[in-house]
């Protein structure tokens, strides 16, 4: 299966959510004002956020819609031009690429957005591209945390530091990154405790775990890599507010598109914060975590090929 068809299957709940929603308001050959307005609050409803409705309503506006033609296509068309020019900028299509130089990922996000799951799925595109990484126990908070990352360790046959549950988050991250440093390898994967971002000792003791890192190399983390759940809607933006305060986020991994009609809040992200979108979780299966492209997003969003 192609990476569109699956593209296409992930977003299946949102894009025809989106796609018919639309298609109710767009009945008539000629857009008026008033279906502009509709057309408008329709995209703020499904989280696409204000500022890109406003500009979105703008466009198609101006655009001046030939009522000879399928309004609703036309629009579609308008929708597709600007989600590819606004988040075509933020592709990292090389971020898995073999690593000549250790680099340290940080991967950070609230409890329950996916984020150990998804750490071994970059580990295992990582290792597909001939990096040798190692994985980062550092969620001592809970025990079931550690758990799962070591059963991840061992299903794609890579090493993992770890300490016993209540231990020091920030020792287990040097350990790791020295570890990874006398060997020779590409990447190490520090998994985070899932923090709520109002708490401010659990937000203490994740930058502790940066700078612990800068001892061993000056530019660590070189990538913080916050996961996101779709299903959350606006909540992410806030998310994305308060983590970048405590270490500068460098890319942003979507989780739980398959499940959601809220497809656009990617859209709302992208138009705020500019940072750049890793990739994107469209199931539970391991092959499921999909390089970002904002081509493909963009048809499989509102149903074209």
């Amino acid at each position: 299966m192609g990476i569109f068809e699956k593209f296409k299957i992930g977003f299946q709940k949102s894009a025809s959510t989106f796609t018919s929603g639309l298609k109710d308001i767009i009945i008539k050959k000629e857009i008026n004002d008033k279906t502009l307005d509709q057309v408008q609050d329709y995209l703020v409803e499904s989280d696409v956020g204000i500022d890109a409705a406003d500009e979105i309503r703008e466009i198609i506006s101006s655009e001046k819609i030939n009522p000879k033609k399928d309004a609703i296509n036309e629009v579609n068309i308008i929708l597709k031009k600007y989600i590819i020019e606004l988040m075509q900028p933020l592709e990292r299509k090389n971020f898995f690429n073999k690593s000549e130089n250790l680099k340290v990922l940080l991967i950070a996000g609230v409890n329950g957005v996916g984020k150990t799951t998804t750490i071994g799925k970059i580990g295992k595109i990582l290792k597909s591209n001939d990096n040798k990484i190692i994985f980062s126990a550092c969620d001592t908070f809970r025990a079931a945390a550690i758990e799962q990352l070591e059963n991840w360790a061992k299903k794609i046959n890579v090493d993992i530091i770890k300490s016993n549950q209540g231990s020091d988050p920030a020792s287990v991250a040097y350990k790791s990154i020295d570890t990874a440093k006398k060997n020779n390898l590409n990447y190490v994967l520090i998994d985070t405790a899932g923090r709520l971002q109002n708490k401010k000792n659990l937000m203490d003791e994740y930058k502790k775990i940066a700078n612990v890192a800068k001892k061993i190399d000056q530019n660590a983390p070189h990538e913080v890599i916050l996961i996101l759940d779709a299903t959350t809607g606006q909540n992410v933006l806030n998310q994305v507010e308060e983590f970048n305060k405590i270490i500068p986020v460098s890319g942003l991994i979507m989780t739980k598109l398959d499940g959601t009609a809220k497809g656009g809040i990617l859209i709302a992200l992208a138009k705020k914060y500019k940072l750049p979108v890793i990739a994107l979780g469209l199931g539970e299966k391991e092959d499921d975590l999909q390089i970002f492209e904002a081509e493909k997003f963009a048809n499989a969003f509102i149903k074209t090929n």
